[in-house]
């Protein structure tokens, strides 16, 4: 089975938010409760266990015309961001219960119905992206609309986007795709053009990884994620070592005994 993943281009992106849309309406997600942000056009604001794909709304400064003197223009950047289904995923770590699996695509699936709402996940994902719903207290994410793949059909996102923005396929082959794409801006002059997937990170890679323009982190795209339970390795080592120790300490301790 290959393993699959989505590459979005915020370049291609145009603020649609069909993508949104064609996720809540396919996985029968709830509203998010319609508020306003009063920010921008961009209602709905940041993933959460009501909003599995959201496109953010960014502002950008762009230089236009020739020379030094080129005046700055204020510009809108769009990008849809959805959960990375981590290599190393700390939500999949971090479950007690075996609600959160790892699929035959590779992607991070949440079983609903043996999730126990403990919120481990939620404060394990280094992005921010999984969510707790008020009314049970169960995590919620985007499935990578599992149904859809196992039927052979692409997720819901992927084929209401208008404009290609949201590429989805085998995952070797959306990386050479990327590369390809950045190579084009590159030499069209979009130098601030990046491609995003944390590969040197201790998440190891995404299975939806972004090409944006400027600094990541205006996308809430964090430089240097980081799974938490790789912080807990230290102290593994150390208790290690401690138990070692005493353990000697015990030995040496009757062997003296012993002797006596």
């Amino acid at each position: 089975m290959a393993v699959t993943g989505f590459f979005t281009d915020s370049t291609l992106c145009i603020g649609c938010k069909a993508c949104e849309v064609a996720c809540k309406e396919w996985n029968e997600v709830p509203d998010d409760g319609f508020r306003w942000s009063g920010l921008s056009y961009d209602n709905t604001l940041a993933l959460g266990h009501a909003t599995w794909r959201h496109v953010k709304f960014v502002e950008h400064e762009a230089s236009i015309g020739a020379g030094g003197n080129a005046p700055d223009l204020m510009t809108w950047q769009f990008s849809s961001d959805v959960c990375k289904h981590c290599e190393n995923a700390g939500c999949l770590e971090a479950c007690p219960t075996g609600s959160i699996v790892r699929t035959e695509f590779g992607s991070v699936y949440v079983q609903p119905d043996i999730c126990n709402g403990c919120g481990y996940c939620v404060v394990t994902c280094p992005f921010g992206v999984i969510d707790r719903r008020d009314d049970d207290g169960r995590a919620f994410k985007c499935t990578f609309c599992y149904d859809r793949q196992k039927a052979g059909l692409e997720p819901a996102c992927a084929k209401a986007c208008p404009t290609g923005s949201i590429l989805f396929g085998n995952l070797d082959e959306l990386e050479r795709a990327a590369d390809r794409r950045i190579a084009q801006l590159h030499a069209a002059g979009m130098r601030d053009a990046t491609i995003y997937n944390p590969k040197n990170s201790s998440v190891g890679g995404t299975h939806a990884f972004f090409l944006v323009r400027g600094d990541p982190k205006n996308y809430n795209l964090p430089p240097d994620p980081v799974v938490p339970t790789t912080l807990l390795r230290p102290a593994w080592n150390a208790a290690a070592i401690g138990a070692a120790a005493m353990v000697v300490g015990s030995l040496l301790a009757f062997a003296l005994g012993g002797r006596k």
